[in-house]
């Protein structure tokens, strides 16, 4: 079984939108390998459309260049990222979304893929604000049964 189809296996029926990459991060890559119903339904198309694509189609006019600029150097670096952007849906409706995305290597220490974990976030009003974790908060809440194992891997903290 390849790492695909393992996380295609393990993703499949998520409630966070899940997915996978390869590496390429010059333009015009990189390039959705993998994708489940959840990031389907969060950005509007059919996972037939998304395959083959940049996640670079979901950005707009509000897509923030340093938001953007700072995700490009965590994947350059290896490391992990997260953080909140302003994305497009198909039917050009912007939206505001959580990633977490983390580079998967092979055995020989290479980056291979990259796994994003992403889910629509709303802001959050009548809270003071205490920092970047405290302005957001999930559009659903979700009772997925990954969620736990989510929560193990700390996706979204």
């Amino acid at each position: 079984m390849t790492l695909l189809e393992v996380i295609h296996a393990f993703a499949h029926d998520s409630a966070v939108a899940i997915v996978v990459t390869d590496a390429k991060l010059e333009k015009p890559g990189p390039t959705i390998l993998y994708a489940n119903a959840a990031f389907e339904r969060l950005v509007g198309k059919p996972v037939a459309e998304i395959l083959g694509n940049s996640p670079r189609f979901m950005q707009g006019r509000e897509t923030r260049r340093p938001v953007l600029d700072n995700f490009a150097q965590a994947l350059a670096a290896g490391e992990r990222f997260h953080g909140y952007l302003t994305n497009y849906r198909a039917a050009s409706h912007k939206y505001v979304v959580e990633i977490d995305c983390r580079p998967l290597r092979n055995a020989d220490g290479q980056i291979e893929y990259f796994l994003s974990f992403q889910r629509e976030v709303a802001r959050r009003r009548g809270r003071p604000w205490g920092g970047v974790a405290s302005r957001f908060e999930p559009v659903a809440v979700s009772s997925d049964s990954l969620t736990p194992n989510l929560k193990l891997l700390s996706v979204f903290e």
